[in-house]
């Protein structure tokens, strides 16, 4: 009821990287307003524009013109966050209601019209189901009148009129079980001022057939008030078929995701730190020695982290003091699931050190906590903070002491669980330590991250609304697909606005090959074309041509799409519909090729069940697994060979299975192979006596280093095993 609210939004369109172009406004709102809010908003560092126009006639029409580094899809969002692009209205709906003033919410007063509306079509079909009954009783006592002769009653002598009336009433009266209602005088006295010439020329057969109509319309309508929210419906609906192409609707009707100020404002101001004072904040000239940090805006969050192990967060100024010792200051997200902080800290004064790895997702502004267990003396001797979980590993330099051989440790971060900000972390040493330096950088360890697509706003989220698009890493990007036949790929920055009318979107796969059918107005045929998207930043381009009247038909996945046509009946013999392999038909090429014509006086065309066929790669041989493939050959027959008793004739390793390939030691013809020779046993040493020799040399008998003095000959025969490693030279 009262204290609800409706958000309107303006209608903003991204022509390209660096336009905005307002078409629509909210209600309530002047353009002159509208800009107003945006320069105040620009001024104030909340969005970055250039230029803004009013080219407003007719129509609407603002255009917002962009820098060269600034997101529009970002900036969209600044303006809705920022500005009167978006505007809640309050409605507050007083109605009057059994003569009093009553505040309704809008469900209600919906709820109340749409069952007076019921109510007054439930009455119209009443009064007309009373008029089609009073028609049938009518016209059923005209054909008894006049089939039954009733009228010859006139012809006798009567004193009166009245009497005469009688007299026919009473004749009528016998045909009272016909009816469905009591006969009554004034039926009687509209039936005898019937004219003379109406009863030469009256018709039995077409009274029949007018009452039979009369009764199916009698029926039609009794069925409407039995299903009377049906008859509404359908009604309406009627209404909207009528007059919608008309009077179209202006407004959309949408859900609007909440958009977060501090995640879409602009980076109006730097932020600095004094580490030794303990200072932080947005202006160099207040601090001495400031360091740079990052950028960030004035509605930002600062963690800062301080030598002793304790934390807090606080808001952006110009200048403040947190305290001396900072380590680490950075703009903080909140609900960040994927910054994660590696620190080797020391537990109080001379005591253990620990190790662990936590994130920080929430926490209580101008609040100190601790990531040390809070002992007196504790100190951080390593923190980094890593925007996608990498994990480094570190030298940890022990103090000399009597008796201690190793002073320098490696510890390996990965090795190391994830766990909440309040976690003691793993023992790393309990001698004194030195200093943590860093030994190699890391890589990430809690994978990509996965996006989810929500078509109902058309955005992205990590939050599991809408079509998993799937698991994403660096800079992978997303393919959106329209139905006029443009493209796109974006980032994966969560502002993104995917604009058009979107048939695909997923994840970017530059190799996968994409089918589609298309109509080419410019020669009249249907185009069949096999191509792959290629990355177009955020900036979308056609894969169909761009003349007037080009119309997309689909756009197929499959690996081995099959489209089916039917053609325009002609002749004595019409042409039977075809099933066309796309991957026969026609090859690979770029998106902007125009494709192969699918034929001509195509009735219809569009993709069929995909074909199933044998993977190439699925049936590569073990020819890729042992070495010389084809070229490899062994003295053998069709079958496996048994050790020491090898058949005649020539085959390839590669058509044997691997469950079949025979163990042990057994003699192969080498032809094309390098493999290093070894010694027959009793020539000399034992087989125990080589593998120490070839341990003692840092060599082995599987090393393929071996001279071409040392190594089989074309024709050689040797013995080896097939646990051993061949090259193919």
């Amino acid at each position: 009821m009262r204290g609800g609210k409706v958000r309107v939004r303006a209608n903003i369109q991204k022509v390209n990287k660096n336009t905005l172009v307002i078409t629509e406004i909210p209600y309530g709102t002047t353009t002159g307003d509208l800009i107003d809010s945006i320069l105040k908003a620009n001024d104030k560092g909340k969005i970055k524009i250039r230029k803004i126009d009013d080219n407003t006639a007719e129509h609407a029409e603002i255009v917002i013109q962009l820098y060269a580094d600034t997101s529009p899809d970002r900036t969209i969002d600044a303006l809705y966050a920022c500005t009167d692009c978006e505007v809640s209205i309050s409605p507050n709906t007083c109605v009057i209601k059994d003569k009093k003033p009553h505040f309704m919410g809008v469900d209600d007063v919906l709820r109340y019209n749409t069952e007076r509306t019921r109510e007054l079509m439930r009455q119209e079909l009443s009064i007309r189901l009373d008029e089609v009954e009073g028609e049938w009783h009518y016209t059923s006592l005209e054909k008894i009148f006049f089939e039954n002769k009733v009228y010859k009653v006139l012809e006798n002598d009567a004193r009166t009129w009245e009497k005469q009336l009688k007299d026919v009433k009473a004749a009528m009266l016998e045909y009272q079980h016909l009816l469905r209602r009591p006969i009554t005088d004034a039926d009687i006295l509209k039936l005898v001022e019937k004219p003379v010439r109406k009863i030469s020329k009256f018709d039995i057969k077409a009274v029949t057939d007018k009452i039979r109509a009369i009764e199916k319309k009698e029926a039609e309508l009794r069925y409407h008030l039995e299903h009377l929210t049906e008859y509404c419906i359908d009604y309406f609906q009627s209404l909207k078929d009528k007059y919608g192409a008309k009077y179209p609707r202006r407004t959309k009707i949408t859900s609007f995701e909440n958009i977060e100020a501090t995640k879409v404002v602009a980076s109006n101001a730097k932020l600095y730190i004094n580490r030794s004072e303990g200072f932080i904040g947005t202006s160099p000239k207040k601090i001495e020695e400031a360091e740079y940090v990052s950028d960030c805006s004035d509605i930002d969050e600062v963690i800062v982290f301080i030598k002793d192990g304790r934390y807090t967060l606080r808001k952006v100024t110009d200048k403040q003091f947190v305290e001396k010792g900072i380590i680490h200051a950075a703009v903080f997200k909140r609900g960040d699931t994927r910054t994660i902080y590696n620190a080797v800290y020391r537990d109080g004064k001379g005591g253990t050190m620990y190790a662990k790895r936590f994130a920080v997702t929430g926490i209580i502004r101008d609040r100190w906590y601790d990531l040390t267990k809070g002992t007196p003396g504790s100190q951080v001797y390593w923190l980094t903070a890593n925007p996608n979980g990498e994990a480094e590993t570190v030298k940890v330099y022990l103090r000399p002491r009597p008796g201690l051989k190793r002073l320098i440790i490696d510890y390996d971060f990965s090795q190391l669980a994830i766990k909440g900000r309040g976690s003691m972390g793993n023992i790393v040493t309990k001698y004194p330590v030195q200093k943590v330096l860093l030994r190699a950088a890391g890589v990430s360890t809690i994978g990509g991250k996965q996006m989810w697509f929500d078509r109902d706003i058309d955005r992205l989220n990590e939050d599991g609304r809408g079509e998993l698009l799937g698991e994403f890493r660096g800079d992978e990007h997303i393919l959106a697909v329209c139905k006029d036949g443009t493209f796109y790929t974006t980032g994966l920055d969560l502002s993104t606005r995917f604009q058009g009318d979107l048939l695909i979107v997923e994840k970017f796969d530059s190799s996968k090959v994409y089918t589609a059918i298309y109509w080419d107005k410019a020669s009249g045929y249907y185009y069949i074309k096999r191509f792959c998207f290629e990355l177009s930043d955020n900036t979308a381009q056609s894969f169909i041509p761009v003349d007037e009247g080009a119309r997309l038909v689909a756009v197929s996945e499959d690996r081995w799409p099959s489209v089916h046509v039917e053609f325009v009946p002609s002749g004595n013999k019409p042409k039977e519909p075809v099933d066309i392999d796309a991957e026969e038909f026609i090859a690979v090429k770029g998106f902007r090729a125009k494709g192969k014509r699918a034929g001509e006086k195509i009735a219809s065309i569009a993709f069929g069940e995909p074909l199933q066929k044998e993977d190439p790669e699925d049936n590569a041989s073990g020819s890729e697994d042992l070495p010389g493939g084809d070229g490899a050959q062994m003295q053998a027959g069709d079958n496996a060979p048994d050790a020491g008793n090898l058949p005649a004739g020539d085959f390839h390793i590669g058509d044997l299975p691997a469950e079949d390939l025979p163990a042990g030691e057994v003699a192969y013809d080498l032809e094309d192979l390098s493999y290093p020779s070894r010694p027959q046993a009793g020539a000399g040493t034992d087989g125990a006596g080589d593998t120490e020799a070839q341990e003692e040399d840092g060599s082995s008998h599987n090393s393929t280093a071996a001279g071409k003095e040392d190594g089989a000959k074309p024709g050689d025969v040797v013995e080896f095993s097939l646990d051993d490693d061949l090259t193919l030279f």
